[in-house]
């Protein structure tokens, strides 16, 4: 199934210069990271990534194709192997191990329709793509459409390490100001975790079972049992958009496999077996958004149906399940000429909570995000900082960025863990790092 789509985008990119309007443009990042926490820093990863982009039209349909060429020298990320089980066949890249990919990054068509006599106009995109939802920066609650690469757990930024699916992406006007988008998507594909062994492998045991048994041996872990139905394990989504009295409001509706595999264990004689398996889930929820002055106020808030998380008992098999709130309520200030201050509390709390979950059932974050322009927008600083308040660990991301050209932005940046092993962002505190790097656009 991938030949077959690399022939399709190959027969697209071929055909490119019969089209009345076509353009060539892309990018090349490179990127140096340098693990600090060890007594000898040492390179983490050396990397570039190459993504060049085409963009035609035929009449009233455009079509944009998107290559990603990805080269590491140090290869300390993985993947080891071109076997990644989140992928469906419909995706997944061409080549993928240690220092090289070579993937299709996006494949979509645009075009639009009229319906009846009011000649309304509805538009289309069919094809590999990215589809975003919510506007809550650091963490997610209702960005669920797309999956993720946790190649680097969250330190990418989520336009890169967001997972483009194929899919039918509809958008119909209602009314004068409101849009409804359907999407039908029959890719299963799913959340690219760190392989065992890698930098940001993930081992907390929040996300990861630590059977703590007296006697056992082994823990044993089988292939995941994944959807592969392009039709029955299809994902669906509906978003409804409207602008109201100065608040940008959305309500969002997702029947969807979740990205994370639920880990079920069992424990026979001296081993614990672990069966990885998706579940479905329904996600529903909408944000707000409004301007007040200097202020921009955001908020969005999701409903999950089926949620589950690690449990000591391994009578239910190691895992509770729950029906979960999430919520973020953010507050930006822009006051200051060129200044960005942002504030978001994230809370997720559990429904019938049992006390052999290992997360709590509330589990609260905060982030703080300063930015700042200098030198008529050529120079910016910035800062983000993510805490847990429950495990009292976080994230320090602080980062200066110049653009030296039209075309070339060269940067420093950090990457500061701190905590202990238990929680999400304490488990990588012996992996901080220093990156340089630039971005040219061509």
């Amino acid at each position: 199934m991938q030949l077959r789509t690399f022939m399709v985008t190959l027969f697209v990119l071929l055909h490119f210069p019969r089209c009345s309007l076509a353009e060539f443009t892309g990018t090349w990042e490179q990127e140096w990271a340098i693990q600090t926490s060890s007594s000898q820093p040492e390179s983490q990863k050396f990397e570039s990534i190459i993504e060049p982009e085409w963009r035609a039209r035929w009449g009233d349909i455009s079509t944009t194709a998107r290559i990603r060429l990805r080269l590491d020298s140090d290869g300390g990320l993985g993947p080891k192997s071109n076997n990644a089980q989140n992928y469906s066949s419909l995706n997944g890249p061409w080549y993928n191990e240690q220092k090289g990919e070579i993937s299709l990054r996006e494949l979509y068509m645009d075009s639009y329709f009229s319906v009846g006599k009011s000649n309304t106009e509805f538009s289309w995109r069919i094809g590999k793509q990215q589809v975003v939802w919510g506007q809550a920066d650091g963490l997610k609650v209702l960005d669920m459409v797309n999956p993720q690469s946790y190649r680097e757990f969250i330190l990418d930024n989520f336009e890169d390490s967001r997972i483009p699916l194929w899919m039918i992406n509809l958008s119909v006007p209602i009314g004068n100001s409101g849009t409804l988008q359907l999407l039908w998507i029959p890719d299963t594909t799913y959340h690219e975790l760190a392989e065992p062994g890698s930098v940001f492998q993930i081992t907390s045991p929040l996300r990861v079972p630590h059977p703590n048994i007296s006697g056992l041996e082994a823990v044993h872990i089988l292939d995941v049992d994944k959807p592969n139905h392009a039709l029955n394990d299809s994902d669906a989504g509906i978003k409804y958009a409207v602008f109201w009295q100065g608040w940008d409001l959305t309500l969002n509706y997702f029947y969807h496999y979740q990205d994370f595999p639920v880990l079920y264990q069992q424990r026979k004689n001296d081993t614990v077996t672990i069966t990885p398996t998706y579940k479905r889930n329904h996600l529903l929820g909408g944000s707000a958004s409004n301007t007040f002055g200097d202020f921009i106020l955001r908020a969005e808030a999701g409903y999950n149906s089926d949620s589950y998380f690690i449990s000591s008992n391994l009578d239910s098999q190691g895992v509770s399940h729950y029906h979960e709130i999430a919520s973020v309520l953010g507050l930006d200030w822009q006051g200051l000429s060129d200044t960005l201050l942002s504030v978001q509390w994230f809370q997720s709390y559990l429904l019938n909570y049992h006390r052999s979950t290992v997360r709590d059932q509330s589990d609260q974050s905060i982030s703080f995000l300063a930015r700042r322009l200098f030198q008529n927008e050529t120079w910016k600083a910035q800062l983000m900082i993510l805490h847990s308040l429950n495990d009292e660990d976080g994230l320090v991301r602080p980062r200066i960025s110049h653009t030296l050209l039209s075309q070339l932005d060269i940067w420093i940046a950090a990457d500061v863990f701190y905590g202990d092993s238990h929680g999400l962002y304490g488990e990588f505190d012996a992996n901080d790092r220093l990156t340089v790097g630039f971005e040219l656009g061509f």
